[in-house]
């Protein structure tokens, strides 16, 4: 390196030195490279054509809605060997003691807690809603009227309706699980409401008239 080029560098920085300066610091002109702004710029263009095909009035499917598609596929190849789960009191006794229904009680499971667990708690001891371990119900005073609840809602709104939500076998899984929780008796809030009738028992698969 020749002795002249840090001179020559001093050169440089003074002249992209600008007048700018801030507690002692002098702002160095650095501007951004010509690429960037054409990234930045391109963007931009990209994001009309973007927001034209999934958010205005061109035919684009939105992530929602691909998402709503896919889990409806989903629950159709699911349940495509057991038909439809009426939510009468044979088939809720059905999801509870089946064991050719096991395999669907981790996806009640999962509708629990991803549904239900933010007012309920995750193990269904109760939060703003009540406590569905115990014995005690509000709204409820027959096994199939569990699936009624989740399917219209109660008190007046705070139970939301989850039907056009879930998928008609969902909540009869979700009534069928909610039922199984009854007697587990998880420490969490008070008991509330009436207590009904045990629920029937499972006679078998001759009872649920399964397919």
């Amino acid at each position: 390196m020749s002795e002249a080029s840090p001179a020559a560098d001093a050169a440089l920085d003074a002249a992209n030195l600008s007048d700018h300066e801030y507690d002692g610091i002098q702002e160095y002109d650095n501007p951004t490279p010509g690429w960037w702004h054409l990234i930045f710029f391109l963007t931009i263009i990209f994001s009309v054509f973007y927001w034209f095909w999934y958010a205005g009035t061109a035919p684009g499917k939105s992530v929602h809605e691909k998402y709503e598609e896919e889990v409806t596929a989903y629950y159709e190849m699911l349940f495509a060997d057991v038909g439809t789960l009426e939510p009468d009191e044979p088939t809720i006794l059905r999801v509870m003691h089946d064991p050719d229904l096991a395999q669907f009680r981790p996806v009640a499971q999962a509708i629990f807690t991803s549904k239900c667990a933010a007012c309920h708690g995750a193990t269904g001891a109760g939060g703003t809603g009540p406590n569905m371990t115990d014995d005690s119900y509000l709204n409820v005073s027959s096994l199939t009227e569990i699936a009624t609840v989740i399917r219209e809602g109660a008190a007046t709104g705070a139970m939301p309706p989850w039907e056009g939500r879930l998928h008609p076998n969902q909540i009869t899984l979700l009534a069928g699980y909610v039922a199984s929780l009854r007697g587990t008796n998880v420490p969490g809030k008070s008991p509330e409401g009436e207590v009904p009738a045990p629920w029937p028992e499972w006679a078998g698969p001759e009872d649920a008239g399964a397919p």
